[in-house]
């Protein structure tokens, strides 16, 4: 079985039992943290080892969040450990994101500029993004800075990239003078 669908059955049963205990943002704060933990690197491969036995990993997720978590959400790591799934996790943790989001119809927006944006910039972007109706009414916004872009910025949302900089329109530039034979000639010469 793909990874992809692995990690999709577990987020939405995860997701189902959430909401049905009318816990899901305790449990989506939980997998927030636990994915986070899993950015440092010896708790990642840890997670990954097949060499560790299950009840060190088991007693590993509770000391390190056994005080923190909810209830059900260390029951359901506790079963992903018994049944072998914990090197998924995550994965896991990202389609529950999905899930959330579509749940809470939330758009995940990437916005990726070459100065930082102020806060009005950032919503008057989110406004027009809005009106176009490019994402739904609640954002979850993330901010990155790259100078290299020289100018601009690039939007990612929902399965669009939307390219403004001054980077990109230069390489189109100089994709339009390659493909035009008659200036091609003039500079060859």
């Amino acid at each position: 079985m793909s990874v992809k669908r692995i990690a999709s059955r577990y987020a939405k049963a995860l997701m189902d039992l959430a909401i049905e205990q009318n816990k899901l943002e305790e449990v989506h704060k939980d997998v927030r943290a636990f994915h986070e933990a899993t950015k440092n690197r010896d708790f990642f491969l840890l997670i990954k080892s097949p060499i560790i036995p299950k009840p060190k990993k088991h007693s590993v997720v509770q000391a390190l969040f056994g005080k923190a978590f909810h209830e059900t959400t260390l029951a359901f790591l506790g079963i992903l450990i018994r049944k072998g799934r914990e090197a998924y996790l995550p994965e896991i943790a990202m389609e529950f994101f999905e899930l959330y989001r579509a749940y809470r119809h939330i758009s995940a927006v990437k916005i990726i500029s070459a100065t930082p944006l102020s806060a009005d910039a950032q919503q008057a972007l989110i406004s027009k993004l809005q009106a176009h109706g490019a994402v739904k009414e609640n954002v979850e916004l993330e901010l990155k800075v790259d100078p290299q872009l020289i100018g601009g910025f690039i939007v990612e949302t929902e399965g669009r990239v939307i390219d403004t900089t001054v980077l990109h329109s230069l390489k189109q530039l100089k994709h339009e003078f390659k493909d035009n034979l008659y200036i091609s000639q003039i500079i060859a010469s």
